[in-house]
């Protein structure tokens, strides 16, 4: 009951390395509203205690020449992952792509097959009609069809 049902989006995830668990990890945590927010409260928080709070003995004085360089190498870093999510989105749409070709193939068979038996069947009711039609017709003419004098007063 617990088991849980191997499909292929199941064991490609399985499969991935930690490299690329890592990746989606920071893809999803990057593209959030979560992040925007936690991104500006830090920026904020920067220049609040580097021109108010420190003044004199900032570390990092207007113009924010430390800040400057780590938003620099942090764009940096987000597209390098950015791509490599993103080629990895590729490969699942083209993996994903393949299965659905390969499904769609297998169904056009399975639905010659179920085709091809289904006309069997419409010659086979046919055939019967056609038999029945022939057994209906022998069946009026013993009974006493045009010409035939069936009855007691004969």
């Amino acid at each position: 009951m617990s088991e849980r049902k191997s499909t292929w989006h199941v064991r490609h995830k399985e499969s991935l390395s930690r490299g690329e668990r890592a990746a989606d990890i920071l893809r999803n945590g990057m593209g959030s509203w979560t992040f925007v927010g936690i991104f500006v409260a830090f920026m904020v928080a920067w220049a609040v205690i580097n021109s108010y709070a420190l003044a004199a003995d900032a570390w990092d004085p207007y113009p924010y020449i430390l800040l400057n360089l780590f938003l620099s190498m942090l764009a940096g870093l987000q597209g390098a992952i950015l791509l490599i999510a993103a080629k990895r989105q590729d490969a699942i749409a083209a993996a994903m792509a393949r299965h659905d070709y390969e499904t769609d193939v297998q169904s056009e068979s399975e639905i010659e097959r179920l085709t091809a038996i289904n006309n069997e069947q419409l010659e086979l009711l046919n055939e019967l009609r056609s038999m029945l039609l022939r057994a209906e017709a022998l069946a009026g003419r013993d009974d006493g069809g045009p010409g035939r004098a069936t009855g007691a007063g004969t």
